[in-house]
């Protein structure tokens, strides 16, 4: 049985979710291939994800998908983009029906194992439980992604891409009008160089 296959039968915290509000079971959603050259960092799937078995596939994807300048197609192409969030199971929900933050025996489990499989040219770290496992950061999305440069072109630290979070761009339009581009940028540019050494075609950025 190879890693996917491993996470996408693990039940270690089928308990733990039959607890929740939603009292739900695992499902793990294991987004890669060895191989893959970019690298998204979540939080947790959502419902909708945890759904529809596989990630982003809700108004925040179409919103990270625009970020990254890449449709549909090429997002979902394991080859190339994995999606490897902090949890890999939907958390639940509260009793108030807020989402519950990732359990930190999944990444504690599977974790370094993924990672040293992937081993990818670009990382995106999407919201502060990702920005905090892998770059240590602690005061907040904010701060963190304001000193995107000092990261970049391998790693972005980026803010969830939610809706919820519209407000938050609005009084950041930096975000939009400088980051976006980098972003765009080093995506187009790893993708070339992975298709390169691949033999793969790669269309061009979105506008």
């Amino acid at each position: 049985m190879d890693l996917v296959e491993r996470i996408s039968a693990c039940r270690l915290c089928a308990a733990r979710f039959a607890a929740t509000a939603t009292h739900h079971a695992p499902r793990p959603v294991a987004w890669f291939r060895p191989g893959a050259s970019i690298l998204i960092v979540g939080q947790a799937p959502g419902m909708r994800v945890h759904l529809a078995g596989r990630p982003f596939a809700d108004r925040s994807g179409d919103r990270l998908r625009e970020w990254m300048g890449v449709d549909s197609a090429l997002f979902y192409d394991r080859r190339r983009i994995a999606v490897v969030p902090m949890a890999f199971c939907f958390p639940g929900y509260d009793a108030k029906g807020s989402d519950l933050p990732p359990p930190p025996l999944c990444a504690h489990t599977w974790r370094r194992e993924v990672l040293e499989t992937l081993q990818p040219r670009l990382t995106l770290l999407v919201g502060g439980h990702a920005q905090r496992w892998h770059l240590g950061a602690r005061n907040g999305v904010t701060q963190a992604v304001t000193q995107w440069r000092d990261h970049a072109p391998a790693i972005f630290p980026l803010p969830h891409p939610s809706w919820r979070n519209t407000g938050w761009l609005k009084r950041n339009p930096w975000f939009q009008a400088e980051l976006v581009p980098a972003l765009r940028l080093a995506v187009a540019r790893t993708l070339e160089s992975h298709d390169d050494a691949s033999g793969f075609a790669v269309p061009d950025p979105l506008p």
